[in-house]
């Protein structure tokens, strides 16, 4: 059976699996080859005003997560998402990968409930 896992991107030893980079920006000092993505799904991420105005501060991570899922749930690109991480799970396992320090309040963990809810 297959699963999704959510890890960050810059982890040693990442398990093997169809690999979905869910950040707007590219990773800094992570290399295209090193990354060895199926998909970068930037269209999901938080929009600019919504990651900016987040910083990364636990504070507000509750906050963040009521408006980080209504852009899921309002953005067009989520249907065609949902679909990718479908397919791809059918054959292999599904990595969502991010590049927060933060492991615990981020956009992925936020993601990661939204398809673990709609999949």
């Amino acid at each position: 059976m297959t699963k999704l896992v959510m890890r960050r991107i810059y982890d040693k030893n990442l398990p093997s699996g169809y690999r979905v980079l869910v950040d707007r920006l590219w990773p800094r000092g992570m290399s295209k080859v090193r990354a060895d993505l199926d998909l970068w799904a930037k269209e999901i991420a938080p929009s600019a005003e919504l990651r900016k105005w987040f910083g990364h501060d636990p504070e507000k991570y509750l906050e963040f997560k009521n408006k980080y899922l209504d852009e899921i749930n309002n953005n067009p690109y989520t249907k065609e998402f949902l679909k990718s991480v479908k397919e791809a799970l059918q054959t292999q396992d599904v990595l969502i990968l991010y590049s927060a320090k933060d492991e615990e309040h981020n956009d992925a963990v936020v993601l990661m409930e939204y398809l673990n809810s709609n999949i």
